[in-house]
């Protein structure tokens, strides 16, 4: 990736260049041409602009789109989709601006054709840009820092590194436990004015302030030498690799098919934090908001006649809402159809339903029985699927109580949460549920290695026609 002033001067000039270029294009007479034979805009294209008027049009174009992508001018490491989703933003500011300045100030107006033509032009051309800049092979050394919180696992592994280092995370925490136990390691120095060195390497800070660093310091690569890779901190770490764009790396013995390629070879493999590549992305969050669209239109009946049932049956309310494990150990809420008593974790606490391993919960209402046996308490669900914060397919989101107590006796369980959680998955179509944690992981993390749009719509059409089974069954 680009750095500093040379960054700043080729993301400026691709912009203006590309901006002279799409409404140079937008005046020629060609265009204007297929524009006037529209029926909306075709009184507007009539003549296009020469000389003077058209220098005057390309000069208040690339001013106000040139002003409007200040905040992409900075190297910044983002994911592509960021970049897109943002350099898209920023045409829309531009549009909007030249427009508002056309409409309080005649003087400075940009044809309504110039901008109907451009629109769709920067909106394509510009967020290819900022990515091809930012995918660049680059001819300067890559920014490589190691994050971890073992000073010793640090050590080893700044040696394996073959590039340059920027410094190394660690918290201070670690250094003072190393020293007070007497172990006589160059590590183990006290930390001074916020830094202790190790192999020559400066402290940059703690864990706390990875997101500044590899920002500050347009870090390309993180060095992942964290004791134990089932804690919090690596996937907090990783999350904010993930979340800026940042390749990350760690020891093969500490690394997984789940989270790495193949074909990594040395002492130090590539982490995968994002398996899905950016067709599958789209595709599959575009398939997501169709499906809970779709589904809360149709399901809307049924949904009026499950409140009415709920409500009938005891007068306490519809839906409750839950806390759930999301990505990378983030928690969202999650809403569904009350199926217990009113206040029922209150009276009995966070726990495994009964049923979940084939006994009868009497915390369960007779309508909520009806509707855990067909799926139908899941309904509200779709809402979160349409925010985002969950998909149609991958692993169930349990409660963070409930991780918690799992992770204590399943290892790799947070493996899980490198893929955004669904209503349905594998370990579901198989009738597998949280009180069975080993079989669950096994089923989730077999998700997460074969993951793809193909293999969801498998899964979804296995759980449909298993929620439809259970429907009948429910009847009879």
């Amino acid at each position: 990736m680009l750095s500093g002033w040379r960054y700043r001067l080729e993301s400026v000039a691709g912009v203006a260049l590309l901006t002279v270029i799409a409404v140079t294009v937008a005046n020629s007479a060609v265009v204007h041409g297929l524009l006037g034979r529209l029926p909306v805009v075709g009184r507007l294209a009539a003549d296009a602009p020469m000389g003077t008027e058209l220098l005057f049009e390309i000069a208040t174009t690339v001013v106000v789109v040139t002003a409007a992508f200040v905040p992409l001018y900075k190297p910044r490491p983002r994911r592509i989709l960021d970049t897109v989703a943002l350099a898209q933003k920023r045409v829309m500011v531009a549009m909007f601006a030249l427009a508002a300045v056309g409409y309080f100030d005649y003087t400075y107006r940009l044809p309504r054709t110039t901008l109907i033509a451009i629109t769709p032009a920067l909106l394509v051309l510009l967020p290819a840009w900022f990515v091809w800049i930012r995918r660049r092979p680059s001819t300067e050394t890559d920014r490589v820092i190691v994050v971890g919180d073992d000073p010793a696992e640090i050590e080893r592994l700044a040696g394996d590194v073959d590039l340059p280092l920027l410094g190394y995370l660690c918290p201070t925490s670690s250094f003072d436990s190393i020293a007070g136990s007497g172990e006589p390691r160059a590590v183990a120095t006290a930390v001074a004015d916020g830094g202790a060195q190790i192999r020559g390497l400066d402290r940059l800070g703690g864990l706390s302030r990875i997101e500044d660093v590899l920002v500050e310091y347009d870090v390309d690569t993180a060095v992942l030498a964290f004791e134990h890779t089932d804690r919090a901190e690596f996937f907090g770490a990783l999350d904010a690799c993930y979340e800026h764009g940042v390749a990350a790396k760690v020891h093969r013995e500490h690394s997984d098919r789940v989270l790495t390629g193949d074909d990594d070879v040395g002492t130090l493999v590539d982490v995968d934090v994002e398996p899905w590549d950016v067709q599958d992305h789209i595709l599959k969050r575009g398939f997501d908001v169709a499906f809970s669209l779709s589904g809360l239109l149709v399901l809307s009946p049924v949904i009026a006649g499950i409140a009415a049932a709920i409500k009938l049956e005891d007068g306490g309310p519809i839906l409750y809402s839950q806390e759930r494990t999301a990505v990378f150990g983030e928690t969202f809420e999650v809403y569904k159809f009350r199926s217990m008593i009113e206040n029922a974790e209150e009276l009995s606490g966070v726990k495994i339903s009964d049923e979940d391993e084939g006994e009868v919960d009497p915390r369960v209402t007779r309508v909520g029985r009806v509707l855990r046996q067909t799926h139908l308490d899941e309904i509200p669900q779709l809402w979160s699927v349409l925010r985002g914060n969950m998909s149609v397919v991958g692993p169930r989101p349990e409660r963070p109580e409930l991780d918690t107590d799992i992770q204590t006796g399943v290892i790799d369980w947070r493996k899980r949460w490198f893929v955004k959680p669904g209503l349905t998955g594998v370990a579901q179509v198989h009738d597998v549920t949280g009180a069975e944690p080993d079989k669950k992981l096994r089923y989730d993390l077999q998700y997460v290695k074969r993951q793809s749009f193909s293999y969801d719509l498998k899964l979804i059409v296995r759980q449909i026609w298993k929620v439809l089974a259970d429907v009948v069954e429910a009847v009879r």
